[in-house]
């Protein structure tokens, strides 16, 4: 059975850095698992892993779609499961490393991407619906249906509201409860699964992600959406809705000033820490790493490699 070693955790924990050093260590190759990183010219706002910072480690995943493209869950673990297929038939370990946690759960999860749960006509219906009568009415068709994801979507986010309401239709479900029942099929999956998550104290994490948003700037996090608007990507697209694009498109539209959007970034980063938190919390096959008990990212990385020996020793 092939063999995947998941590093996850919430924003701005260090995710980066510990899987290249353990990488390295295991003859690894890293599969992003980021929903961002997948876009080209959206660099800094994305944290994305530079060239230098990758020491010559292979990465997949990365910059492989333009940012007007649409990209699914489905397409990502198409790809990612030939990513791990041709890394494991090179006699190297795959590293699946981000904090997206739909993306990883995908591949470890039973999770049903056949167009037996689509609906196309009705997905036609609705877009039809929303041109004649406005986004805001197809979204407030999600009112008594699924109120839940009616307060979590806004109007514009139409492309998540159309599958809400579709999944709706096909099963009689909420799209919240239909994916809590596919996330039970937790264990009939084709990985022997070393998966852990980085954590470290609420406070201090907070306060990595304020910095790093600073830095974001400092390094021309402001530039790189002046230059995407330049070139013709917008608020209406998937990838623009993205923390850290969204809020500087408003400042860029004259809606919020400098100040406020950066702040608006920072609070974004924070609730969406929060949320990482609150979903990987969910699958019992995490191994949690709390940083603040170790003195450095070293002692994390010799940490995992003996805790996966033992693991493997425990199956012979």
């Amino acid at each position: 059975m092939k063999e995947l070693l998941i590093i996850a955790g919430p924003t701005a924990v260090g995710k980066t850095r510990i899987s290249i050093e353990l990488a390295k260590t295991l003859n690894g190759e890293i599969i992003s698992a980021d929903s961002m990183q997948i876009y080209k010219y959206m660099d800094i706002g994305s944290a994305k892993v530079t060239e230098s910072e990758m020491c010559n480690i292979p990465h997949y995943l990365i910059d492989i779609i333009d940012p007007d493209e649409n990209f699914s869950v489905a397409q990502f673990k198409q790809q990612a499961d030939m990513a791990i297929e041709g890394i494991t038939n090179r006699g190297n370990l795959p590293i699946l490393a981000g904090g997206t946690g739909l993306y990883i759960n995908s591949l470890i999860c039973n999770y049903d991407f056949t167009d037996a749960n689509k609906d196309e006509d009705y997905r036609f219906f609705l877009q039809s619906l929303a041109d004649e009568k406005g986004k805001e009415y197809v979204h407030e068709l999600l009112k008594e249906i699924d109120p839940v994801s009616y307060d979590k979507l806004f109007p514009n986010d139409l492309k998540r509201v159309i599958r809400a309401l579709e999944v709706h239709k096909i099963t009689g479900k909420t799209i919240s409860m239909y994916n809590e029942e596919n996330s039970k099929y937790l264990y009939d999956i084709p990985y022997n699964l070393y998966y852990y998550v980085l954590t470290m104290d609420r406070t201090k994490l907070y306060n990595r992600i304020n910095l790093r948003v600073d830095e974001m700037l400092k390094n021309g996090l402001l530039e790189e959406v002046i230059d995407l608007k330049e070139k013709g990507y917008n608020s209406e697209m998937q990838s623009m809705k993205g923390i850290g694009y969204k809020e500087l498109l408003y400042y860029l539209d004259g809606k919020v000033s400098l100040e406020e959007a950066i702040e608006m970034i920072k609070q974004g980063s924070r609730n969406y820490a929060k949320r990482q938190l609150t979903w990987f919390r969910k699958d019992p096959r995490v191994t949690w790493i709390d940083k603040d008990n170790f003195m450095d990212d070293m002692q994390i990385v010799n940490y995992i490699i003996n805790d996966i020996d033992k693991r493997k020793s425990l199956k012979k």
